[in-house]
């Protein structure tokens, strides 16, 4: 029988949902150590086709470059197994002898992942490793655009657990990435959970499915430079921060505010690293061009694209060796492009004049397009970082370091991750980074400690009045009859009950 495109995608999802429904089953009798071996065959798969797999989504989306790419997919392969290869998931994960509870791991079951187009391979290898750490199998949604990288990444994690014992249809992705196949996914009765990485439609639809879900908004990132700020070393790693794969990670730099007293000697050091700002007439041919032609949402063709491609598509000219295009911005709002969000290497510039117009300004430009998200600030002064630590609808801050390698815990304490919660700032369930103990429900065996305390009614009742007459008549300061007469009534509207 010949299907039509919408039904072909549907029937593909359909049987990608069974087939991971009887593996799911398999890898839930695994032990920890089967379990272990599957996550280590897969991150040494990772390691070894980051490289190529990088080079395949440049290819196909245009977005970023190789070898940033290939960083990622590493980020991955290391940093994130590093965190994950010792995490129990199997069997009873933790006793607390002093309360009498112990904490058993049970994985939620099929996990369906909606991946994006800029992070295409790194997100699709992230969500496999994780969602078998904690036995769920998994079926992959790619983006359309990116559908090709995204299979081969599948079909390595595939092979990977496959050879180290996982059962056949654990991973699997579609080939067939319609709107209707990924809304079947997502609702289908044999998904257990949604990890939705993507624009806000698709995060909203992942949480308007009826199951749970895991969604991510975006990261519209201001960063604050104070006064007392090393400007040297904020400039470099701003710089560092907001060019890995061309501005892609939603965690990257999307804003710098600035103090006064210190931006002539901050721009002289973002300009000799490379930063180039733009005139006024730069600006606004730039800006014409970052937003989509609806005046919703990013411009697809600047995404994750070079300076001297995003220059060249403005009409206007830049240096060679420009590195980041940077544009004077005094107001925020979707009619100022510049203050939204940018996955490309372009920043806005806000001047202020202390730390308290500066947090006005960031909580400005979060509240644009990027509740919860992640924060920067470059401070040595401890009132300051606490007054925004506190005060910010910011998920992480980021302190004197890069947001994009920050955010995702590769230069920070942070769990490492390619999935950023917002929390319930950006209309997300957690504000945690996401890893396998968000993929596990946790059980708990609870043994008795204590006796429950009669109640004050329960002990009247079976005291008596004589006892209690005893030691109230003298508290109350009332006679024996009376208060004889008032408990008899208490007992008599007890019975009534």
């Amino acid at each position: 029988m010949n299907l039509d495109a919408d039904l072909l995608a549907i029937q593909e999802t359909r049987q990608a949902l069974l087939a991971a429904k009887e593996a799911q089953k398999q890898l839930a009798r695994m032990t920890q150590a089967q379990i272990d071996a599957i996550v280590e065959s897969m991150a040494q798969a990772a390691e070894a086709e980051a490289a190529t797999l990088g080079e395949l989504a440049v290819q196909e989306t245009g977005f970023g470059n190789p070898s940033d790419k290939k960083a990622k997919n590493l980020f991955v392969a290391r940093d994130v197994y590093a965190a994950i290869k010792d995490m129990p998931t199997v069997g009873i994960i933790r006793k607390d002898d002093k309360r009498g509870v112990w904490e058993i791991a049970q994985p939620m079951g099929v996990v369906a992942a909606i991946v994006p187009s800029t992070n295409p391979t790194s997100t699709v290898i992230f969500k496999c490793m994780t969602a078998l750490k904690a036995r769920n199998a998994i079926v992959v949604s790619p983006h359309p655009s990116a559908l090709r990288c995204s299979l081969e990444a599948a079909r390595a994690m595939a092979l990977a657990a496959e050879k180290a014992g996982a059962p056949s249809g654990a991973i699997s992705c579609l080939a067939h990435p319609t709107l209707e196949a990924t809304q079947e996914l997502m609702r289908h009765k044999l998904t257990d959970v949604v990890l939705a990485t993507g624009g806000s439609a698709m995060v909203k639809a992942a949480y308007s499915s009826g199951k749970p879900a895991y969604g991510v908004g975006p990261g519209n990132v201001p960063v604050y430079v104070h006064g007392s700020a090393d400007l040297t070393r904020a400039a470099t790693l701003i710089m560092q921060s907001k060019t890995f794969d061309y501005g892609t990670i939603c965690a990257s730099e999307q804003a710098i505010v600035v103090d006064v007293g210190v931006k002539q000697r901050l721009r002289h050091e973002l300009e000799r690293q490379g930063a180039y700002f733009l005139s006024a007439a730069e600006k606004t041919k730039v800006a014409n061009l970052l937003l989509s032609p609806s005046g919703k949402g990013m411009n697809p063709n600047v995404v994750g694209r070079s300076p001297q491609v995003i220059a060249e598509r403005a009409g206007i000219t830049i240096p060679e060796g420009a590195r980041v295009l940077v544009g004077e911005e005094e107001e925020v709002g979707l009619q100022h492009p510049f203050s939204a969000e940018k996955l490309c290497p372009v920043l806005a510039w806000y001047e202020v004049r202390d730390w308290r117009e500066g947090a006005v300004r960031c909580y400005e430009l979060l509240e644009l397009g990027g509740m919860g998200h992640t924060l920067g600030i470059y401070a040595e002064e401890p009132e300051v970082l606490e007054a925004f630590g506190l005060d910010m609808p910011a998920s992480r801050m980021i302190v004197n370091g890069g947001t994009t390698f920050g955010g995702i815990g590769a230069t920070t304490g942070l769990f490492p991750s390619m999935t950023l919660g917002c929390g319930s700032f950006g209309g997300n369930i957690t504000s945690d980074n996401i890893g396998p103990m968000h993929l596990m429900n946790i059980k708990r065996v609870a043994f008795g400690l204590r006796e429950m305390p009669a109640s004050n009614e329960d002990a009247l009742v079976r005291t008596g009045p004589d006892q209690v007459l005893a030691g109230t008549t003298g508290r109350l300061g009332m006679s024996r009859e009376e208060v004889t007469r008032i408990v008899r009534q208490l007992l008599d509207d007890m019975q009534l009950r």
